[in-house]
C-alpha cells in the first residue's frame, strides 16, 4: 500500500504541476511550494535514483551525490518496491532523449 493512501490526496496540486509548460515554470512553482532544503532533498533523491537506474554501486553514488547510505537505500527500496513512478519518469526522459 502506498504510504499516502491512508489520507486523501490533493489532486489539484498534481493537476497544477501537470499544467506547467516548461522547466522554468516548474522551477518557479516548486520554489514557491517547497523550502530550499525540501527541494535539495528531492533533487538529491532523484539523482540517486538515476544513478541506481544506471547500475551504479552505493559507494560510487555516495561519492557522486553526497547522499547518505540510508538515503540511497531508501531510494533503492522505492525503485524496487514503490509505485513505479521513477520507472515512468526515466522512460519518458529516455523517449525525450534526456
Amino acid at each position: 500500500m502506498n504510504k499516502l493512501n491512508r489520507k486523501p490526496r490533493n489532486d489539484r496540486m498534481y493537476e497544477a504541476i501537470l499544467s506547467l509548460r516548461s522547466v522554468d515554470e516548474c522551477k518557479k512553482f516548486l520554489d514557491d511550494l517547497c523550502s530550499i532544503s525540501e527541494l535539495m532533498a528531492m533533487e538529491q533523491r532523484f539523482q540517486v535514483a538515476a544513478c541506481l537506474n544506471d547500475g551504479m554501486i552505493y559507494n560510487d553514488i555516495l561519492a557522486e551525490t553526497g547522499a547518505s547510505s540510508a538515503t540511497i537505500s531508501r531510494v533503492n527500496r522505492s525503485l524496487q518496491y514503490g509505485s513505479g513512478g521513477y520507472d515512468i519518469a526515466f522512460s519518458r526522459l529516455k523517449e525525450m532523449g534526456k
